[in-house]
This record gives structure tokens, C-alpha cells and sequence, in this order.
């Protein structure tokens, strides 16, 4: 008893203490790290102190030489190599005439040797003249008055980042010489290489004068198309979607394009496409193209929520080869609380100009605001896209019932239909730096459509429709992310022509006006709220990580304001802010948010996936 008692009392002493005690199981405690062999203080202007700390051998024992004892015979080598050590450093930061002292101070308690290294970096190298110049293939096109290849040198030039008054520094020298290069091959001179490069430092002056010289090689141009990994499916679309033949220069952006649009076809998971480097097939470079197919059936089924639909499930069943058809057949299935759907759609392989033909259709039922809204839809049209650019022009027939569930008997209030003929177009616009979790660019959605709409009991007519919606992504500081956006819509009709409506618009819930119920901010008549012929919605966001150690969830606060209306002179914009979390996970953004609606005077919670474009 009492030895255990003994025990305990020497476990408590060690958790208290922290003497670095033997756990009473066996296992030894952590052993705290071992003593600095030295000491080291460096005294110089930021960022350069960091450089000295991080890159002198004084600091650098621990890794050269880990728990030895540095001797006096090592100490004082290491002492007088120390100033040549600084110079060579600061050098690659420009500055060739630094004063350099190293001092040996008393030792600390423990025996543990002390230096402090103060160093007055001096003036500056500056650069003061910067040659860049481009031998070969490229130089005799530009001589020649060909105008791409005039485009190309210029950009060589200008783009140079080391020109006179920039601070000569060795990383950058390095990168401005790699840009060269870079660009070069980028513009098909895929066998660039230097004929000489050289820096003049004019320690004196302070000054640096630098020449690069580059040998462009020829011109690679595409010639056979070679494909692999083809089993399912014909190589005619792969062919199409090149959109370049035999003679093409072999530029980067040219490979990169050609490859997004395999990816963005539907057929292919993956996609690479690369040239043969042999400068004796310059000429014609066969060009090589690696895909991995999709299944021929696809089966994708979903469940989730949304606080404007509630619970939902749905079910996707794609078949790459319906009948043999080179055609993609997609169904798609949505049963949620608040919203029953379908769409379905056949779309063809893409032909030489990327364009694909679709025939599709959707029916849905929807319920938001005391309204039941059906609503059914054939198409017919065409499409192309790519990472960048999504373009679609269709003929559609919509027609669309909304029946109020709280004014049955009260017309026309009570059901609302009408039936339109248009045509349309729709453009999706992006520069950003991740399509699924943008920080920083903008996307751009346009959509124009010109039709006739008739209704049981109201005028027949024709009628256009606008819409609009530009976000845009920017970091702020270190980790603030900034995000914005503004959606604008309006139907044109004459008065007492109606249209369905599902082409008009309301605001509000996610994606729209946070603080307010889905599709509850529109235009009132007789207490019953309606759609509108204008619309205006914006927001702006800030978000950040909430900590180093979870990097993908962000808190986030954000303002909203918007609504749809009869007329722009009737739009009084309605306020919601509030705060949110983000979930930045690898299929896309999960947002919960706590608004504040200001006309409701209540806070409501808002749920969604995805990034709207």
C-alpha cells in the first residue's frame, strides 16, 4: 500500500513538475529537445536577418551535425567562415559591399557558446540596362513581317521582369530567364533554348547589366493525330473536336484547348495531349491524344437538402450509345418536399466547329409561397463548351400553371397559365482559377430570348426576355476571400400580354436574398405574392479559414439585397446579412448560413452545395 501510494505521489510530482519523469507504466516521458550547440543572434535589416538565420552554418548545426558538441577547433573555422558565408548570401539578394561583424560572446549558464553576427547590408545592385534578344526560326519570321511570330517577340520582350530600376536579385533573375523560355515553347518553339545569358555587376555603381540570348528553334507545327485508349467509342469526335489540321502551330494554348474540350465532351474522364520534342519532325509533330472512356451506362442517384426544396433524392441515368446513335441520352430525377421534377436530354457528338445538336424536355411541379407552379418543356437546339466558355442556342416551348392554394376561388389569382414560343440564346463566361472552389476571378451569364406567349384569358403577344449575372472572386490580405455579385433580369411585353410564368422572376433564399423564404420577394397584388418583369439581386461576401488546421472550413459574413417587381420605379430592394460556414470539400462548397431578413424582423437558416454561374 504503501509503495503504491509512493507511486502515485511520484506521478503527480512529474505531471506537475514536467521533470521529464519515467511514466509509471515503463515507457520513458519525451526527452526535451537537446541544447543549441550555439547560440546564434543576427542582427540585420528584415527580410534578410530570416535569409542569415535560416541559410548560415552557424544556425544550421542542429541539421549538419545533430546533438555534437561543437568543439573549439570547429567553433573558430566556423567563426571566420562566417562573413564570406554572409556576403555569398546577400549577393543573391543584390547586395555585393556588405560590413560584416562576428562577434564571440561570454558563454550562457549553461556553457553554451554565444555569437552575434551584425551585418549593414551597404546600397543596393540595381538593374540598368536588360538586352533580351531571340535568335533563330522566330527572329527570321519576325524579319520576315510574319505577324505572329512579330507578336511573339514582342511579347518576349515586354514581358521581361527585370527591367531597369528592379532590384537584382538572383531568384528573380532565374524566373525572368525561365519566362523567356516559357514563352517561347508556349508559342510552339517547343526546342528553345539559350545561346547565352550573362549578368555585368558594377559593384561601384551599383549596378547590373544583363543580356539574354535565345535560340528559338523551328516552329513545330501538328501533323498526324495519334489516339489511344479508345474501346467504346468511334474516334470521329476526338477528330472534331482537334479543330486544327495537319500545318497548325504547335502552341500551348492550342494542346490545352483541344485537350478541355475532350473533358468537356462527356465522353472522357480523362484527357492528355502532347507533341513529339523532336526537332527533326518540327514540321509535322505527330500529335498524341490519351483518353480514358466513361461507361457506356452510368447510373448516379443523390440525396441531400436544401432549405428552399427541403429533403430531396434524385436519380440520373446517362447511356453514351443509346441504339447504336452517336448521341449521349441523360434522364434525370428529382423528388423533393417541396419539388418533383424531370429532365431529359439527347445530345449528339460534337462536329468539326465543336457544336453539339440536343433535343430535350422537363416537366416540374413546385410548391413556394402558398403557390403550386407546373410547368413543362420541349427544346431543340445546339450547344458548345468548354472550361471557359458554355454557349447554347435553342427553339423552346414552355408552358407554365400557378395555382394559389390559399385563393382558390378569387381570379385571376386563383390559376395563372399561358403557353410561349421563343428562341434563345445563353452564355456562360469564366476566368477563374478553379471552377468547383474559385478565390480569385469572375464569371460572367448572359441569356436573351425573343418569343410569343399566349394565355387563356389574357392578350397573346410577343415578348423578350434579359438576364444577367456577374460574380467576381478576389483574395484580400493573407486569408480574406472577397466574393460579389449582381443578377439583373427583365421580361419586355405589352401591357395584358402574359407570359409563364417561369420565364418572369421572383427573389429570395439561397443564391438570391439570404433572410427570406424561396421565391417569396416579388411583386404583391391583392396580398398574394407574384412574379415579377425585372429583377435586381447583389451580394458581397468576406470568408476566411477559421484555422491553419482546417484550411477548408471557412466562416463568412455576407450582406444581400433584392427583389423582383412589376417595374424598376416599383423595386425597393429588401436586406438580409447574417453569417455563415463553408465547407470547402472536393465536389464543391457546402454554405450554411444564419441570415437576417430586415423587413421579417427574424433570422432564418439557408442551406445549399454548389457554386451558381
Amino acid at each position: 500500500m504503501t509503495r503504491a501510494r509512493g507511486a502515485v505521489a511520484a506521478a503527480l510530482a512529474c505531471a506537475v513538475l514536467g521533470a521529464g519523469c519515467a511514466s509509471l507504466g515503463g515507457s520513458p516521458l519525451p526527452a526535451p529537445p537537446p541544447p543549441a550547440q550555439v547560440r546564434l543572434a543576427v542582427q540585420a535589416p528584415a527580410p534578410l536577418d530570416a535569409l542569415l538565420t535560416t541559410h548560415l552554418d552557424l544556425a544550421r548545426l542542429p541539421l549538419i551535425a545533430p546533438g555534437e558538441p561543437v568543439g573549439a577547433d570547429e567553433l573558430a573555422r566556423l567563426l571566420a567562415a562566417t562573413p564570406g558565408e554572409v556576403r555569398s548570401l546577400l549577393q543573391t539578394e543584390g547586395y555585393f559591399e556588405p560590413r560584416v561583424d562576428v562577434r564571440r560572446e561570454a558563454d550562457a549558464d549553461d556553457g553554451t557558446p554565444q555569437v552575434t553576427v551584425e551585418v549593414d547590408p551597404g546600397p543596393r545592385v540595381r538593374v540598368a540596362a536588360a538586352t533580351v534578344d531571340v535568335q533563330g526560326d522566330l527572329d527570321r519570321r519576325a524579319a520576315a513581317g510574319e505577324h505572329d511570330a512579330r507578336a511573339t517577340l514582342d511579347a518576349v520582350r515586354q514581358g521581361w521582369s527585370l527591367p531597369p530600376g528592379a532590384p537584382f536579385r538572383n531568384p528573380q533573375w532565374a524566373s525572368a530567364k525561365a519566362d523567356v523560355l516559357k514563352r517561347l515553347r508556349a508559342d510552339g518553339y517547343l526546342a528553345a533554348q539559350w545561346n547565352g545569358t550573362g549578368a555585368q555587376i558594377d559593384v561601384a555603381a551599383q549596378a547590373a547589366r544583363l543580356f539574354v540570348v535565345a535560340d528559338s528553334g523551328p516552329l513545330f507545327r501538328t501533323g498526324e493525330l495519334r489516339i489511344e485508349g479508345l474501346q467504346r467509342y468511334p474516334d470521329r469526335p476526338v477528330r472534331h473536336l482537334a479543330g486544327f489540321g495537319a500545318g497548325a502551330p504547335a502552341t500551348e494554348q492550342r494542346l490545352v484547348d483541344y485537350q478541355e474540350r475532350l473533358l468537356a465532351s462527356g465522353l472522357f474522364d480523362a484527357a492528355t495531349v502532347s507533341v513529339d520534342l523532336d526537332a527533326e519532325h518540327a514540321d509535322a509533330t505527330p500529335v498524341t491524344v490519351r483518353v480514358r472512356e466513361k461507361p457506356l451506362h452510368e447510373l448516379t442517384a443523390g440525396v441531400g437538402y436544401s432549405t428552399n426544396v427541403g429533403p430531396r433524392g434524385s436519380l440520373q441515368y446517362t447511356h453514351r450509345r443509346p441504339f447504336g446513335w452517336d448521341v449521349i441520352a441523360r434522364n434525370r430525377i428529382e423528388v423533393a418536399q417541396l419539388r418533383q421534377a424531370w429532365d431529359g436530354e439527347l445530345r449528339s457528338d460534337p462536329d468539326p466547329d465543336f457544336w453539339s445538336r440536343l433535343v430535350g424536355g422537363a416537366y416540374s411541379r413546385e410548391e413556394a409561397n402558398d403557390e403550386v407552379t407546373t410547368s413543362w418543356r420541349a427544346r431543340l437546339g445546339r450547344s458548345r463548351g468548354t472550361r471557359r466558355l458554355d454557349e447554347l442556342v435553342f427553339a423552346e416551348v414552355e408552358q407554365a400553371t400557378v395555382r394559389n392554394t390559399l385563393l382558390r376561388i378569387v381570379e385571376p389569382l386563383a390559376s395563372r397559365a399561358a403557353t410561349a414560343v421563343s428562341a434563345n440564346y445563353h452564355v456562360v463566361w469564366r476566368d477563374l482559377d478553379d471552377v468547383i472552389l474559385p478565390t480569385t476571378g469572375q464569371s460572367l451569364a448572359l441569356q436573351g430570348g425573343l418569343g410569343h406567349s399566349t394565355s387563356d384569358d389574357a392578350r397573346s403577344g410577343v415578348f423578350t426576355r434579359l438576364y444577367g449575372r456577374y460574380t467576381v472572386y478576389r483574395p484580400l490580405a493573407r486569408t480574406w476571400y472577397a466574393q460579389a455579385r449582381v443578377e439583373l433580369g427583365q421580361v419586355l411585353r405589352a401591357d395584358g400580354v402574359q407570359v409563364p410564368d417561369t420565364l418572369r422572376f421572383r427573389a429570395g433564399g439561397e443564391n438570391s436574398v439570404r433572410g427570406y423564404d424561396y421565391r417569396s420577394l416579388g411583386p404583391v397584388v391583392d396580398g398574394v405574392v407574384t412574379s415579377g418583369d425585372v429583377l435586381f439581386t447583389g451580394s458581397v461576401e468576406l470568408a476566411r479559414p477559421l484555422s491553419a488546421r482546417l484550411p477548408s472550413l471557412w466562416g463568412a459574413v455576407f450582406v444581400d439585397a433584392g427583389r423582383a417587381a412589376a417595374r424598376w420605379g416599383d423595386l425597393k430592394p429588401a436586406v438580409g446579412a447574417g453569417v455563415g460556414l463553408r465547407w470547402r470539400s472536393p465536389v464543391g462548397p457546402l454554405a450554411l448560413d444564419l441570415a437576417y431578413g430586415d423587413e421579417l424582423q427574424r433570422w432564418r437558416t439557408h442551406l445549399s452545395v454548389g457554386i451558381v454561374f
